[in-house]
């Protein structure tokens, strides 16, 4: 008599039959160039957020195995080190190549994992990819000075070397890009990875690690830890305690990282730090409305609004806000389908987990218990699946609503009306973080105030979609520290070493 399967083992025989023919699918950890499971044997779940089901199961790493991941890279790095920059810009240019192979099926894991459209996960795949292929490039850059001496007989020269071993920890709406952003350049630099990614998001990791293994990067040199919210605590901590580890580089909210600050000041590591935004949308009255309505439409509801850049509080010059509303609602009901992302057709998935579809649907219900205006959305699509929310949009949001001033990271727009520059450049500055802002204007000395004025860290002028490889990314004030990607991207994973050669005879 065989054994009765248990509701999540059929879901599992199920998931796992439609991924058997995917190369990339991996379900053990990957240390040392060996794929491993959890000394503990623990597993945890990976689940579908569009319904619910489990996809795989995982090693659930606890500090221990991050230990081990830490040696490891160590070791590996007293080699690496050494590499030429042309071996690094190599063997970056094969892994590069190899997701380009592979894109379709990264796709796929990710739509499966993280819930959002194969439109947008090839875009995603697309853009982490450039990464790779941008730090492919600048490995050969990483060029040191000569100075000129105050005294004669001297020579003086800076040397650029690798940190050391670096650690990441990534968060799951971008599971991809925000890995290849941060490894491309320690990579190139000469680093060591140990990558932590997020508990919802681990198979986009773990075959990037896959694709890394057969481009030829040594083992020790790229290791990824899948670890369950019950050991990701003191996983993080390790990763932030341990001296063997350089650079720590983490994406996520601005409460967490501050929370690793602390943490890494015990050992003075380097810190990269991408942290929660709430970036203004401003819409002046000389603004091109229907291209103001496109840029908001794709700032706005990007990975149903799960995006640290996100559009998240509209401000509409009164003379054109009910245009603008009026159009960006035709907008949404006409552009937006959301539903499974695998299918044909849609465009939008849902949220990524119960504990944030109860944020979001808070924040809606306490304002409009408060007296807010809700246009159109502002409730499930259980009729979809359980953690599906509508493109929402509302008006009339006032200072003693929850929403007012959140970042609220769904698919929720808020729309405030405003009279003259000065007042929306207060009421956008307001706020203590400054990752990205957008605004829409055709007056051209406008546009030069108002993008010096803006306290945050990106700016994109009558353009709702800013990110690439070749631009700086990063934030001010409680957004974080450092920069990544472009040519600043390797200097988190630098140290400058200053020689003087003394006694030289001329």
């Amino acid at each position: 008599m065989l054994p009765r399967l248990s509701a999540v083992q059929k879901t599992l025989s199920k998931s796992s039959n439609m991924f058997r023919s995917m190369s990339c699918k991996k379900n053990l950890a990957y240390v040392d160039g060996k794929w491993v499971s959890a000394k503990s044997g623990k597993t945890f779940p990976v689940i579908n957020p569009v319904d619910c089901s489990t996809i795989e199961c995982v090693p659930d790493m606890d500090e221990a195995d991050t230990s081990l991941a830490i040696d490891a890279a160590s070791r590996s790095f007293q080699t690496f080190k050494k590499t030429l920059a042309k071996e690094r810009s190599d063997l970056l240019r094969s892994w590069f190549n190899l997701m380009v192979k592979h894109s379709e099926e990264l796709a796929q894991i990710m739509t499966k994992e993280n819930g959002k459209s194969l439109d947008e996960s090839r875009a995603e795949i697309r853009y982490g990819n450039s990464f790779i292929e941008w730090f492919a490039e600048e490995a050969r850059r990483i060029n040191g000075e000569i100075l000129q001496a105050p005294v004669k007989n001297r020579e003086l020269f800076l040397m650029k070397q690798p940190v050391g071993t670096a650690a990441f920890i990534t968060p799951w709406n971008f599971p991809h890009a925000m890995i290849t952003r941060k490894a491309g350049a320690a990579l190139a630099a000469g680093c060591t990875c140990v990558i932590k990614p997020s508990e919802d998001t681990p198979l986009t990791a773990l075959a990037l690690a896959h694709l890394a293994e057969e481009a030829g990067f040594p083992p020790g040199v790229i290791n990824v830890l899948t670890t369950s919210v019950d050991n990701s605590v003191a996983v993080g901590q390790e990763l932030c305690n341990n001296p063997k580890v350089r650079v720590l580089s983490f994406t996520g909210s601005t409460t967490v990282g501050k929370i690793l600050y602390k943490q890494c000041a015990s050992t003075m590591k380097r810190l990269s730090l991408e942290l929660g935004g709430n970036a203004p949308y401003i819409v002046f009255e000389t603004a091109d409305i229907n291209l103001a309505v496109t840029g908001a439409l794709a700032s706005k509801f990007r990975n149903t609004g799960q995006t640290c850049i996100s559009a998240n509080r509209f401000f509409v010059h009164s003379k054109v806000y009910d245009e603008f509303v009026c159009k960006f609602m035709t907008k949404i009901e006409s552009d937006i389908k959301m539903g499974d992302g695998s299918k044909k057709g849609i465009t939008h998935g849902p949220l990524i987990k119960e504990s944030q579809f109860k944020i979001v649907n808070n924040l809606v219900n306490d304002a409009k218990a408060k007296g807010a205006t809700v246009h159109c959305g502002g409730k499930s699509l259980s009729e979809v699946g359980p953690l599906f929310y509508a493109p929402t949009v509302i008006t009339d949001v006032t200072r003693d609503m929850e929403i007012y001033g959140k970042e609220i990271f769904g698919p929720v727009a808020v729309i405030h009306k405003f009279e003259d520059e000065e007042d929306v450049i207060q009421r956008a500055n307001e706020v203590p973080v400054g990752l990205a802002g957008y605004f829409f204007s055709r007056d051209i000395s406008q546009i030069f105030r108002v993008a010096r004025n803006l306290e945050v860290g990106m700016i994109g002028v009558n353009e709702g979609l800013i990110s690439c490889s070749e631009a700086a990314f990063g934030g001010v004030k409680e957004s974080g520290i450092g920069r990544e990607g472009s040519s600043h991207g390797i200097d988190e994973y630098i140290d400058i070493k200053y020689v003087c050669l003394g006694n030289v005879h001329h």
